[in-house]
């Protein structure tokens, strides 16, 4: 698997509920990664649906998860260079799943992508053989090279959005697809967003919850008690709500610091994911990349931009 850096440009954190419109909205968040991974396949592939020469099989397999974190000893976990040096697993991170609107502005079209594509997106992973794997998997595969199934994939969505639960839910239980949600909280029951019985439907049915703050505060900006009001309550929320122990964590717009990684250590999450920024050399496990599912991408643009990136 290649690795492709592309740069993000910085963030602005969302103050208040009031200006919670997700990352879709977050204009100068991380447009630069799919405009950057997109700009000579979009010229050649337009909008239209591509069709992928199928190969494997079209059902997600379910497969053991080589253990959770608690059961895998700190003495029997790799060291950092050797989790670095193993193939990277694709991983992509979804937001809004809908229609575009007459308002939505270019920037946050790479965050929204229309229900149709999305479905083909889906399709197009699941007629060529792609396996979806949740967060154990993959830090057991991370830590000791457990195997994984043949041509993995991660699908993640972050913000809680309601489309992720009406329209992603039954699109990827269609294959047998298993996802992970990171869920804001401040955001749980507003309208347009998931309702706690709707999360906890999600872990029922297998897929994984993770934490994504309590309102979408970026990360860097954290002073004082605000690992505890955005990191350490929400995620005893959720735990709450899933009768589950929340182990992983979304960084707001993919952005991250060294100081962030011994927080989330002390409050039991076992790794972190980013976006399309470096990983850490220290704790790789605490960088782990996902690439933006652009609204823009065809399922032929997706695939390749899968192929160029890990």
């Amino acid at each position: 698997m290649k690795f492709t850096y592309y740069p993000l440009l910085a963030a602005v954190s969302l103050a208040s509920l009031g200006a919670l419109t997700a990352c879709s909205d977050a204009k100068n968040a991380t447009a630069a990664e799919s405009n950057a991974a997109t700009s000579s396949a979009l010229a050649a592939d337009s909008a239209e649906t591509a069709t992928i020469a199928t190969a494997g099989n079209a059902t997600a397999a379910s497969v053991g998860n080589g253990g959770s974190p608690a059961t895998i000893p700190a003495n029997k976990r790799a060291d950092a260079a050797t989790i670095i040096a193993r193939p990277q697993v694709p991983i992509l991170c979804y937001h809004q799943i809908r229609d575009w609107r007459a308002k939505d502005s270019k920037g946050a079209k790479d965050y929204i992508v229309p229900v149709e594509q999305f479905k083909a997106q889906i399709k197009m992973l699941a007629d060529s053989g792609y396996h979806t794997i949740l967060p154990d998997q993959l830090f057991a595969y991370l830590t000791t090279g457990a195997p994984l199934p043949s041509k993995p994939v991660m699908l993640t969505f972050d913000d809680t959005d309601l489309d992720q639960f009406t329209v992603a839910r039954p699109t990827l239980d269609k294959y047998g697809f298993k996802a992970v949600y990171f869920i804001m909280t401040v955001s749980l029951g507003r309208p347009n967003y998931m309702s706690k019985a709707q999360v906890k439907q999600l872990s029922d049915e297998g897929n994984v919850i993770g934490s994504h703050t309590w309102d979408h505060h970026n990360v860097k900006k954290y002073q004082g008690n605000d690992w505890v009001t955005q990191i350490e309550k929400p995620t005893k929320q959720l735990e709450e709500i899933t009768g589950k122990k929340i182990n992983y964590f979304a960084y707001p717009f993919g952005l991250w610091n060294p100081e962030a990684i011994p927080e989330l250590k002390k409050r039991g999450m076992d790794a972190a994911f980013i976006l399309a920024e470096k990983r850490d050399q220290q704790d790789p496990l605490y960088t782990i990349r996902r690439i933006i599912a652009s609204g823009y991408w065809s399922p032929r643009t997706l695939h390749n931009s899968m192929v160029q990136s890990f």
